[in-house]
């Protein structure tokens, strides 16, 4: 299938591998997955930026990784979809369109770890030091490190994809559901050692400083909550940081799956389900497990669904 055309600007997507006896429940459920991704991420937005109870710098912090979450699924899921219901012909895409997917991607796959990676700062300036807390975690250090998580995302992507738009094309089959980074330099016919190198370097310095960072953090606060032995910290401690790690869990377990099945060619469709899993998972969990896990984020709900009830009574009362 692959195509000698030299830096053809038209490429072909490999796309989503179905039978067509599973054609349409596939496609089911990845719009119901969108839909549900799509509704609760942009609900939890509206819900906090509408609630002054909760400007608080936890859910400030929050909002960028709903933010990720409809950013990362509205590239790829659409797209998907709509490959999904074309013959595999005609699943083509431009170089650019190509070249901004595989940025998108790669953005949204770092930004979950750095925003992670701040608010689990924030986690342990709320148990470690919560007497100076509201100092600290003032307005000017939410905009830090929020600019912070989104600035060097995309500042080292960038490097990723530049490396890669540099080279020559001599072939046009992308062999995956969307297009990405190493899709992308595999179509070239020049060295790509350079590609490999970097893109090796990016990966371990960001599973390691996330990783590191993100267990560092844990052990100060436990180490806080094992000598003070407040119950009432430990209470505090316990909700508000296992919603936290539950999260970072669910993404870090999604992109090592990833990882892993890159190294067994024959479950290539495998690592091609993962990745779509990578996107549309965690981010409909996200939601669900801070909705259900911290309080204030109920009450706020509870209170906006008991005002509707109130509202709907006096519009239409028996």
């Amino acid at each position: 299938m692959e195509n000698l055309t030299y830096n053809s600007i038209i490429l072909q997507l490999e796309g989503l591998k179905v039978s067509e006896e599973f054609l349409y429940p596939v496609f089911l459920f990845f719009l119901i997955f969108y839909i549900i991704v799509m509704v609760m991420n942009c609900g939890m937005v509206f819900l906090i930026a509408g609630q002054k109870s909760l400007h608080e710098p936890m859910y400030l912090l929050f909002c960028n990784l709903t933010f990720n979450d409809i950013f990362g699924n509205s590239i790829t899921v659409p797209r998907l979809l709509l490959d999904l219901l074309r013959l595999p012909s005609e699943r083509t895409i431009s170089y650019a369109e190509c070249a901004v997917q595989a940025f998108s991607t790669h953005t949204y796959a770092t930004t979950s770890h750095t925003i992670l990676m701040t608010m689990a700062f924030d986690r342990y300036v709320a148990i470690c030091n919560p007497l100076r807390y509201t100092t600290i975690m003032s307005n000017k250090m939410v905009i830090t490190l929020s600019a912070s998580a989104w600035g060097v995302a995309l500042f080292f992507v960038a490097i990723l994809l530049g490396l890669t738009l540099r080279l020559n094309r001599c072939r046009t089959f992308i062999s995956n559901p969307f297009c990405d980074n190493a899709s992308m330099f595999k179509l070239s016919c020049e060295d790509v050692s350079v590609n490999n190198l970097y893109g090796l370097i990016f990966t371990v310095l960001l599973m390691v400083s996330s990783m590191g960072s993100v267990a560092l953090t844990y052990i100060k606060i436990t180490a806080v909550c094992l000598t003070t032995k407040s119950k009432t910290l430990n209470s505090r401690a316990i909700k508000t940081c296992s919603t936290h790690l539950t999260v970072y869990l669910i993404m870090l377990l999604s992109g090592f799956a990833i990882v892993i099945l890159h190294r067994f060619p024959a479950y290539s469709d495998y690592r091609k389900l993962a990745a779509l899993l990578f996107h549309i998972i965690p981010s409909s969990l996200n939601p669900v497990i801070y909705g259900l896990q911290c309080t204030e984020l109920r009450h706020a709900l509870m209170q906006i669904l008991c005002i509707k009830k109130i509202n709907q009574r006096k519009m239409f009362p028996n």
